[in-house]
C-alpha cells in the first residue's frame, strides 16, 4: 500500500515559534513533548507528520486517538498464560510501537487525566513499565510527544499542563502575503506532491542534517553555574510555580544551541527556550501572543545583574555528566 505523501516541514508558512518547539524537542528527544494550542487548519498535524519524514529513516509517526484506554497505550499482560504456565506474554500497545518515533495526540484535552499522565510519565523516563498482579514488563520508550488541542474546546488541567516541556499558541496568519504563499503552496502539493516534495527536497534534507548533527553534541553542550542562577532568576521574577520550568530551559537552550552549532550555551539560547517553556506555566503570558521577546530579554537582564559578583559569577563550565552533586560548586 502506498505512503500518504507528507507535506514538507521546511514549507510550512510562518508558525515560528511552533517549528522551533519541534525543532528543539526533536534534538532532544527526552526535553518532555510539545503542547500546540490553536485553531484547526493552522498546520498543527502537517508540522508533525512533516518532523517525522525529517529524522532517522523509519521514524514512526503514531496517532492516538482520543478514545485510547490504558491498555491500548501500555500494552497487556497475559495473567492467565503466566499463572497457568509461567510464561510471560506482552501484547505491545502504542508506546511499544512509538519507541525512537512520534507520538501525535490530537485533542489531549478530550483523553482521559490517567491516561495523558501515562504518556507524560514514558516521555518522561524514556520507559514503559506494565504490572499487572505481581508481575511486570518494561521496554524502552523514547519518542516526541506532540499534544494539540483547540483551547475553545477546554483546557488541561494545571497539573498536566506543567508536565510538558514546550507550549505554544498559534493563530491564522493575518498577513495577505502568508496567507497567499499557504494557498499556493497547498494547491502545489496537492496538484503534484512528488513534485513538490522534490522542489522542496534540497531544504528537507538540509534541516534534517542539521537536527542529526544537533543530536550528535546536545550531550556535550556545557552551562556554567552562573547560567543556571540567570535561568533560576529569570523564572523567579516572573512569578513561575515550581521548578521544572528551571530545568525544561536549561535543556531546551542547550538543544537551542546545539541546533546552532555550539557547545556553549548563550542569553539568546535561553530566551529562546523561555519563550516556549513559561507561558503556560504563568498564570498571563505577555510576550505568547504578540511575539515580542524584549520583556523576556530585559527580564533576563535584571537577573543577571541581581546575581552581582557573588559565588556564581565566576564557574567553569560543565555539562551534564560534569555537574556536581546539589549544593556543591563546580571545580576544575
Amino acid at each position: 500500500m502506498a505512503h500518504k505523501a507528507v507535506f514538507p516541514f521546511t514549507a510550512i508558512v510562518g508558525q515560528e515559534r511552533m517549528k522551533r518547539a519541534l525543532i528543539l524537542n526533536a534534538v532532544n528527544p527526552q526535553l518532555g513533548g510539545v503542547l500546540i494550542r490553536g485553531e484547526r487548519g493552522t498546520a498543527k498535524s502537517t508540522a508533525s507528520r512533516a518532523l517525522a519524514s525529517l529524522l532517522p529513516e523509519g521514524t514512526a509517526f503514531i496517532n492516538l486517538p482520543v478514545s485510547a484506554t490504558e491498555d491500548r497505550v501500555v500494552g497487556t499482560l497475559d495473567i492467565e498464560k503466566a499463572i497457568q504456565k509461567g510464561e510471560k506474554h506482552f501484547e505491545p500497545g502504542v508506546l511499544y510501537h512509538a519507541h525512537n518515533g512520534i507520538l501525535y495526540v490530537d485533542e489531549v484535552n478530550l483523553l482521559d487525566d490517567h491516561v495523558v499522565d501515562l504518556l507524560l510519565d514514558a516521555a518522561a523516563m524514556g520507559v514503559n513499565i506494565v504490572e499487572r498482579e505481581g508481575i511486570s514488563h518494561s521496554h524502552p520508550a523514547r519518542f516526541i510527544l506532540v499534544g494539540t488541542m483547540n483551547p475553545e474546546e477546554g483546557d488541561l488541567r494545571p497539573q498536566l499542563l506543567d508536565r510538558f516541556a514546550f507550549s505554544v499558541n498559534i493563530k491564522n496568519l493575518p498577513d495577505m502575503r502568508a496567507r497567499v504563499a499557504i494557498m499556493e503552496r497547498r494547491i502545489g502539493f496537492e496538484t503534484d506532491a512528488a513534485g513538490f516534495q522534490d522542489d522542496w527536497a534540497g531544504k528537507e534534507a538540509e534541516l534534517g542534517e542539521r537536527i542529526a548533527a544537533a543530536r550528535a553534541i546536545v550531550q556535550d553542550v556545557t552551562y556554567s553555574r552562573r547560567d543556571l542562577a540567570s535561568i533560576a532568576g529569570l523564572t523567579a521574577t516572573m512569578h513561575v510555580d515550581g521548578h521544572r520550568g528551571d530545568i525544561v530551559i536549561l535543556r531546551g537552550a542547550q538543544a537551542n544551541a546545539a541546533f546552532h552549532n555550539r557547545t556553549y550555551i548563550t542569553n539568546e539560547d535561553i530566551i529562546r527556550a523561555a519563550e516556549l517553556a513559561l507561558p503556560h506555566r504563568m498564570k498571563s503570558s505577555p510576550f505568547q501572543d504578540t511575539g515580542d521577546v524584549s520583556d523576556l530579554a530585559d527580564r533576563l537582564e535584571e537577573a543577571q545583574q541581581a546575581i552581582g559578583e557573588d559565588e556564581f559569577s565566576d564557574q567553569e563550565s560543565m555539562n551534564d555528566d560534569q555537574a556536581p552533586p546539589d549544593g556543591e560548586k563546580k571545580t576544575r
